[in-house]
């Protein structure tokens, strides 16, 4: 996934759903620097757990949904979201609410930014809700447990 990053070193990197952290300690390992990591976390004790695990990165503690407020105060100053990663389980949502987070991510990435989406449905397609932007890459991560689909789609440029 981390190889999907902005090569612009200015961009911001949104973690939606970092969980435990896995995703977040492989970020940082392949170079991420941690003031460039937001993370956006709803459940309070798995924020608490990443507060504890990775102090230098800005959780911010919220739901998705909210991603316009919740990042305002981070993209102040022009800084830019370059990728979004998403370990949020799209296919429990509904189609409704996949779209609009669809809306709200398409809304926060700069022209030609990637959103990374992971999920363990192996079937090929396009994950519901990304009509707006271009599959760029997708592929079965087999050493995964379970296996997962990595899917990137990329917001055109204006």
């Amino acid at each position: 996934m981390a190889g999907w990053l902005s090569p612009d070193p200015t961009d911001l990197v949104l973690e939606l759903g970092p969980g435990t952290g896995a995703i977040t300690r492989a970020l940082l390992t392949h170079g991420v620097e941690p003031e460039r990591l937001l993370a956006i976390e709803m459940s309070p004790d798995m924020a608490t757990l990443m507060e504890t695990r990775f102090p230098g990165i800005r959780l911010i503690r919220g739901d998705a949904q909210d991603m316009a407020n919740l990042l305002r105060p981070h993209t102040a100053g022009g800084r830019r979201v370059g990728t979004v990663i998403s370990s949020l389980p799209l296919r429990q949502f509904s189609l409704e609410f996949t779209q609009e987070l669809a809306r709200k991510i398409h809304a926060q990435l700069r022209p030609g930014g990637r959103w990374v989406q992971y999920s363990y449905h192996l079937g090929p397609g396009r994950q519901r809700g990304t009509e707006q932007f271009d599959l760029a890459g997708s592929r079965i991560v087999w050493r995964n447990f379970p296996p997962a689909r990595v899917n990137v789609y990329e917001k055109r440029a204006a």
